[in-house]
């Protein structure tokens, strides 16, 4: 390790830098959100690049010579991205964040301490890892953002849980998810229902700027799993459930859906009943009872803990076994409600939700959603 020590400055350009960096931290994190939904929108790879070029340049202007340049090669990548050059990756949007991550530490501790460590051999394999990528070789750009992620966090390796529950299932899961949440092959009725209900989430979704996208990508990433598994779900139950099943959120007063800190009880009550508001709109469709039911139980927890009902795993349907992993699953990879949230890279949040205490996910759903990410996520 090496040490950087920053020559005198004065406190407030210091405090000033970091401000700065923290809200284009943020605002970083927000536009890699809004990429995920709309990865070819040049506006957003616009503006993620001139965050990270405006941070190089604050820094640039204080000396903090260390991280130069490893931002700089992370502004040649996203030079590229905006020019078109090359595509957009949930490897490349890690990337970013780790990056980040590492220039937040840094510049803090010069602040608070006068001096911060770095790994210099480590920045040199990460600049020479990313300047492997050229628009000549797009093939293997999602190998070469994985193998420079897992440089900045080895603990980020999801191919350890690929083994899990195979169930005599050798076929290899598809590379990629659908572009849409809605499954093929529907009765017109169906077809239409499913189109209504997303439509109907959309102004929901913007109820809060958290929530932009929710539906579809819920429901994308569990028609995936769900396939992964062989079916066992219902594809149209499941779509269903994974647009519908928060509808009740919409009733709940906004300052209590972006409160910072913990609810009292009545304020989780009333949050709770969620799952009783989105379940009763679809009590009097009889065709979409399984979807109801799913939408009842995602809260669920399989130690019997969970909310409305306290069902057990025996009594929970498989739906909102998957439902629950994958709402918790999108919550920690995009929901920015609560300043004490972390949004972590995909592959961090799949280390989290394994690592949450035994009794709340199922373990035969857990090792499916484990599978699914490991070839999302190293493909």
């Amino acid at each position: 390790m090496q040490q950087f020590i920053h020559e005198d400055l004065d406190e407030d350009i210091l405090t000033d830098l970091l401000e700065e960096i923290n809200e284009l931290y943020e605002a970083s994190e927000q536009t890699l959100i809004e990429l995920e939904i709309k990865p070819n929108d040049n506006e957003l790879q616009r503006a993620l690049f001139r965050s990270i070029h405006t941070i190089k340049g604050d820094l640039g202007l204080v000396n903090f010579t260390p991280m130069i340049p490893l931002l700089q090669h992370v502004e040649d990548l996203l030079d590229f991205l905006r020019k078109g050059q090359i595509e957009y990756t949930s490897n490349m949007s890690d990337l970013v964040l780790l990056s980040m991550d590492r220039v937040k530490i840094f510049v803090e501790n010069c602040i608070q301490n006068g001096k911060a460590e770095y790994d210099a051999s480590l920045f040199n394999l990460l600049i020479i890892q990313i300047s492997k990528i050229s628009p000549s070789n797009s093939a293997e750009h999602d190998k070469i953002l994985s193998e420079a992620v897992l440089l900045l966090d080895p603990s980020l390796d999801v191919r350890a849980f690929s083994a899990d529950l195979q169930h005599g299932d050798n076929r290899p899961p598809p590379s990629k998810l659908a572009t849409t949440g809605i499954p093929k092959h529907l009765s017109q009725q169906k077809h239409g229902d499913i189109l209504f209900f997303r439509e109907l989430m959309k102004p929901i979704e913007k109820r809060s700027m958290y929530w932009n996208g929710r539906g579809d990508r819920i429901a994308k990433l569990a028609a995936y799993v769900n396939k992964v598994a062989g079916l066992p779900i219902d594809e149209d139950q499941l779509a269903v459930a994974c647009y519908m099943h928060d509808f009740g959120m919409a009733f709940m007063p906004i300052e209590i859906l972006h409160k910072q800190g913990r609810m009292i009880e009545t304020e989780f009550n009333l949050m709770r009943s969620h799952v009783y508001k989105s379940a009763r709109l679809l009590e009097h469709l009889d065709h979409w009872d399984e979807a109801r039911k799913i939408v009842m139980q995602h809260h669920e927890r399989m130690d019997g803990s969970g909310y409305p009902l306290g069902l057990k795993e025996a009594d929970t349907c498989d739906g909102a076994k998957l439902l629950g992993i994958l709402d918790t699953f999108d919550a920690i990879t995009h929901n920015r409600a609560h300043k004490s949230h972390v949004v972590h890279p995909k592959k961090r949040a799949v280390i989290e939700i394994n690592r949450i205490q035994d009794g709340q996910f199922c373990p035969k759903w857990l090792g499916m959603f484990n599978k699914s990410m490991a070839v999302l996520l190293t493909k």
